[in-house]
């Protein structure tokens, strides 16, 4: 019998362990399934690419080396680990090419990220709150940027004032302002009218210190979200404009003009142009993903109804 209820008891203790076991990878599971697991990896290694490009690139991004030109990937009979991913019709390795394109489109996308959430943020706060001739003038404004077609006017104002680092930037900085000036303004023209933003008038309070103070917080969430959702779109507008020959100029690496390079030797080179397009649009889909989430878990609504699911 005590052999018996000791083998019981081993066994209720074991089916314990199991139980908390598959309860932790449950758990692990579903907080995993929330998270952006892969489009944080995928940012991740953009940006130490970005930060340590000179440390891990194999070779200079600008060396070349006819000798080499069009050398297939490692994995090719005729290939070599000199060259992993292969090299481009002058010679010069594909994989640091990619690694310092990192670096450039970080830096483009940052800066007219933030350039543009200045201006569309002070755009939006001033067209909401105050209304009246102030919205119709701004709102005006943003529609006329709007109805313009972007990389028409980006090649024209490229082709006045010519290929530079400072040029792409005012580009692509009003590629990106527009959507923060129009979102933000129904989101404070919605605060506005809100009770704390009344007792703030009613205590004295100066128009900018309302709307810094006030209305700015409120509004904070929902542009995170769209310069999440816009670094996606500045990177993929930057790489449209260098395959055009309109964006950095050479021979700085970036994405799009490294696709452009290949574009005639798809038949026969098609890594050339393959592994810089596998780039664009992993870092495209990760920052799309990655405001998908943002705006899911910022939102206070959607967060009601999937608390109300659980």
């Amino acid at each position: 019998m005590k052999d018996d209820k000791a083998q019981v008891a081993d066994l209720n203790s074991t089916l314990a362990k199991a139980s908390d076991q598959m309860s932790f990878i449950a758990k692990t599971r579903r907080i995993a399934s929330r998270l952006p697991v892969m489009s944080g990896f995928i940012i991740f290694v953009l940006v130490f690419c970005a930060i340590f490009a000179d440390l891990i690139a194999p070779h200079s991004p600008t060396s070349a080396d006819l000798r080499d030109r069009r050398t297939s990937p490692a994995w090719y009979a005729d290939g070599t680990t000199e060259f992993l991913l292969g090299a481009d019709v002058q010679g010069r390795d594909i994989l640091s090419r990619i690694i310092h394109g990192a670096r450039v489109s970080l830096i483009l996308a940052s800066i007219s990220i933030s350039l543009g959430m200045i201006f569309g943020t002070a755009f939006g706060l001033v067209s909401g709150y105050f209304g009246g001739l102030w919205d119709e003038i701004l709102m005006r404004i943003v529609d006329i940027f709007l109805a313009v077609p972007g990389i028409m006017m980006a090649l024209v104002i490229i082709l006045v004032f010519g290929q530079s680092f400072v040029t792409i930037i005012g580009v692509l900085t009003m590629f990106s302002w527009v959507f923060f000036a129009r979102q933000l303004r129904a989101e404070a023209h919605q605060l506005k009218v809100l009770d704390y933003v009344s007792f703030a008038k009613v205590a004295g309070a100066s128009t900018p210190r309302i709307l810094i103070r006030h209305i700015f917080p409120g509004i904070v969430s929902t542009m995170t979200v769209i310069a999440t959702l816009n670094v996606g779109s500045i990177i993929l507008t930057e790489s449209i404009l260098s395959y055009l020959g309109a964006g950095i100029p050479p021979p700085t690496p970036a994405w799009g003009a490294m696709v452009s390079d290949g574009r005639s030797y798809l038949a026969s080179s098609w890594w050339i142009a393959f592994f810089p397009g596998v780039a664009i649009f992993l870092t495209v889909l990760a920052f799309n993903f990655l405001g998908d989430w943002l705006r899911d878990t910022l939102d206070p609504r959607l967060r009601q109804v999937e608390q109300g699911r659980g």
